[in-house]
Parts: structure tokens; C-alpha cells; sequence
């Protein structure tokens, strides 16, 4: 059966219940967990950088916000990953957590696959027609491309 199972956690899906079938499913089969978080400039929460207008200080201020906002979002991503290994660790589930940075469909195939993971767990946000075209499906790419089985939590599960 599965005993490394590589769960991808975003803010979208914060309501917990990929985190709890994933929970639920290692804890009955004696997985261990990787959790994983994909700093993107798509996630929703992700710092957007600002353009100048006539009230900002010079283009170096932007540059420094626009950082100051990418360490706060990096930071609550940890926090984030932090509290649910906590949870799952005192369920008695060994667990590890990552935080990364990029494509999080090419990210979390790469990290199945350097991890050795047997299962991902990951959510679906349910885009369909024009907006997956314009903005992707994580999912979608992460059931073409993974080194391992794939199981997608759809947001009606919730």
C-alpha cells in the first residue's frame, strides 16, 4: 500500500480537507507525510507587485516593499506548514513539511520524485474551459506527469 505520501497544501484549500484525508488515509494505511507549499506568484495571497504612481517614493521603495511583502508571504507559508505537521505529528503520523518556489505542477512532480513518494494528494480548484486555458490546472499537470499515483480532492468534497 502507500507509505509516503506527498500532500500539496495551498492557501485555496485552507479549509483543511485535503490536509484531513490525508491525514485520515495515512493514519489508517501507516504512511508517512510530506507536506509541501509552492511559494507562486499565482497562489491566491501572494504578494502582486505594484506599479509607481505620482504619491510613491522613488522605484527602489517599491522594490523594497515588494520584498518586505514576499518574506511576510514566505513566512506565513512556513507558519502554515509548521502547524499542520504539528497536528498530524501528534496523531502519531510521521511527517515532514517543504516550503518551495516556482511552477508548483513542475515543483511537486519534482519533489514526488526526489522523495520517492508512492501517493500526492493535492486539491482541485475547479476551473474548467477559459480559465484553466489562461491559468492552468496544477492538478491536471500533477496526474500527467507524476512519477506516482495521484489522488485529487475536488472542492465539493469540502
Amino acid at each position: 500500500m502507500f507509505q509516503k505520501i506527498l500532500v500539496a497544501l495551498d492557501y485555496a484549500n485552507v479549509n483543511g480537507s485535503v490536509f484531513q484525508q490525508a491525514l485520515d488515509l495515512a493514519s489508517t494505511v501507516g504512511a508517512s507525510l510530506m507536506l509541501v507549499h509552492i511559494l507562486s506568484s499565482a497562489e491566491e495571497g501572494s504578494p502582486v507587485p505594484t506599479t509607481p504612481d505620482r504619491y510613491m517614493g522613488e522605484l527602489g521603495d517599491l522594490t523594497t516593499l515588494y520584498l518586505h511583502q514576499w518574506e511576510v508571504y514566505q513566512k506565513e507559508g512556513l507558519d502554515f506548514l509548521r502547524s499542520r505537521a504539528a497536528e498530524a505529528l501528534n496523531r502519531g503520523i510521521n511527517t515532514e513539511y517543504i516550503q518551495g518556489q516556482g511552477d508548483p505542477a513542475q515543483e511537486i512532480c519534482q519533489l514526488a520524485r526526489i522523495w520517492e513518494a508512492d501517493l500526492i494528494i493535492l486539491g482541485r480548484h475547479g476551473r474548467s474551459g477559459l480559465s484553466e486555458l489562461l491559468l492552468g490546472s496544477v492538478s491536471n499537470y500533477v496526474v500527467h506527469h507524476a512519477p506516482c499515483s495521484v489522488l485529487t480532492i475536488h472542492p465539493l468534497a469540502a
